[in-house]
């Protein structure tokens, strides 16, 4: 949620992978993760791919 929160635009699962110094390959299921996230309302998913914190 870190990530989120420094960031001032909706970011997609590569950038908060590198942003989070992790490896960036198609098995780490990051953007399933995220989607559980959103499913959850503690993310917001914009557009297809780009997740972002919700704004009152």
């Amino acid at each position: 949620m870190e990530v989120f929160t420094a960031a001032d635009h909706p970011l997609r699962a590569r950038q908060v992978c590198e942003a989070m110094d992790l490896t960036v390959a198609p098995n780490t299921n990051t953007r399933l993760k995220l989607k559980r996230l959103a499913d959850r309302a503690m993310l917001v998913e914009t557009e297809q791919g780009l997740f972002t914190q919700p704004r009152p």
